[in-house]
């Protein structure tokens, strides 16, 4: 039931709420009202624009090797997504081919996603869990090629770089439909 006390203390907090609001400064995008907050700088947007697209714009300068992938995997990855990449606790990262037809498809980067500038994408930003976009360009190359490599889509001398990680044919890159608008 309501007091007229608890009515009191509402009252007093959304007063208190809306004189903060009014009291916020900054320059505010034509669309946001008052104390909403304010456009973002394009210093801000561009430290925040890192997507990379299949075709590789975008990529940062650098190189990992398999080799070097294995050592920042094990520092960084394998507690979370188990010895090479077999899963627990988290996803698996390797395996899976040839599943994702039957009645219980393992979607893993090896047997499901359709390109390799998307595992640098997805790890730069979002792994380790812990401490997204802690790694460096290097070591975001080096466990790529690394995971690329327990799936058997590179060579054990690969490396990674601008250059030749977009050109990695990924198994199932033709298990999508385009829906680029070019």
């Amino acid at each position: 039931m309501f007091t007229f006390k608890r009515i009191a203390i509402g009252v007093a907090a959304a007063a208190v709420l809306s004189a903060c609001a009014t009291r916020m400064t900054g320059s505010q995008a034509p669309s946001q009202g008052p104390g909403l907050g304010r456009a973002a700088s394009a210093e801000e947007i561009k430290a925040w624009s890192i997507s990379i697209p299949p075709s590789g714009a975008g990529l940062p300068a650098g190189s990992g090797s398999v080799k070097q992938g294995a050592a920042v995997y094990a520092a960084k990855c394998q507690s979370c997504h188990g010895a090479n990449g077999a899963g627990k606790p988290a996803d698996a990262l390797v395996g899976g081919q040839g599943t994702l037809a039957s009645t219980n498809p393992v979607r893993t980067v090896g047997s499901y996603w359709p390109y390799a500038t998307t595992l640098f994408d997805y790890t730069r930003r979002a792994m380790p869990l812990t401490n997204p976009m802690s790694l460096t360009g290097d070591e975001t190359y080096a466990v790529s090629a690394y995971i690329l490599h327990l799936n058997g889509i590179v060579a054990e001398n690969a490396e990674m770089n601008a250059r030749t990680l977009p050109q990695v044919k990924m198994p199932n890159r033709d298990g999508f439909v385009d829906y680029s608008r070019k």
